[in-house]
């Protein structure tokens, strides 16, 4: 495993890159996640949820999907460094309008490959609203297996509960297309 201080790399991908949030990026970052298409699934967002939610790295690191050289995106994975326990979970989001171009497939395979090699992890999940078929299509696609319902998980945008699905992967099981 890699220590929690380890500064992470620039991940380049096919016609994009994943690269390191940083402080300047928080308006941008703002600002697709209060897309429509967007806090429908990941809620309202407001300086103070950003602050928690992306620049707490104690919690989860995060990239941002880097194409046609603009913020397309946030990738983010937190681990479980536990020896019994170790895992990386992942959370994605594009903003609408590169949304159904395969980005997202794209970007998940490259953080996941990265997740392997350099960061020793053997499984990954996710856990998408259980109303959102096509970010569990994506994860399929990358070898994401439902594990079950989790009633009730969170909040939708409009402040009900909400079922996710709990997915998980497997290094031996991931789809590299």
């Amino acid at each position: 495993m890699v220590s929690r201080d380890a500064v992470l790399p620039v991940l380049e991908g096919d016609g994009f890159s994943l690269r390191p949030l940083q402080r300047a990026d928080a308006d941008t970052v703002l600002s697709i996640l209060r897309e429509p298409g967007v806090s429908r699934w990941w809620g309202v967002y407001d300086a103070e949820k950003l602050e928690r939610d992306f620049f707490d790295q104690e919690w989860a690191y995060t990239y941002l999907i880097v194409a046609e050289g603009e913020t397309a995106g946030v990738l983010q994975f937190h681990e479980e460094t536990d020896p019994g326990y170790t895992h990386a979970g992942i959370d994605i989001t594009l903003s609408d309008r590169f949304q159904d171009r395969g980005l997202g497939t794209r970007a998940l395979r490259r953080l996941i490959r990265y997740l392997i090699d350099e960061r020793g992890h053997h499984r990954m999940t996710i856990d998408p609203s259980v109303h959102n078929p096509r970010a569990i299509r994506v994860y399929e696609k990358v070898g994401f297996r439902p594990v079950g319902v989790m009633r009730k998980y969170e909040r939708d945008s409009a402040g009900e509960w909400s079922d996710g699905l709990l997915m998980d992967l497997l290094a031996e099981e991931f789809i590299e297309g």
